[in-house]
């Protein structure tokens, strides 16, 4: 069985690539098991979640800049 430090390291991980199967059973069977464990992912989700509302609503689409001239203004 997987310990709480090889089970956060995942949560991190899965952040950035998709888990293998064994990994992502191995991880489950952990947060089924650790009250800890399970809080800490949860906390990873709100962040996550936290952070994606944040950049849709502070960073409007950019304007389209590929067909700028030099000199030319945006609007």
């Amino acid at each position: 069985m997987m310990n709480c430090k090889q089970a956060t390291r995942l949560m991190s991980e899965a952040q950035e690539r998709k888990l293998e199967i064994t990994e992502r059973l191995g991880l489950g069977v952990h947060l089924a098991l650790c009250t800890g464990c399970n809080n800490y992912h949860r906390q990873l989700q709100l962040l996550r979640q936290a952070c994606h509302i944040h950049r849709e609503q502070f960073n409007p689409a950019q304007p389209d800049t590929s067909e700028v001239q030099p000199g030319q203004k945006l609007e």
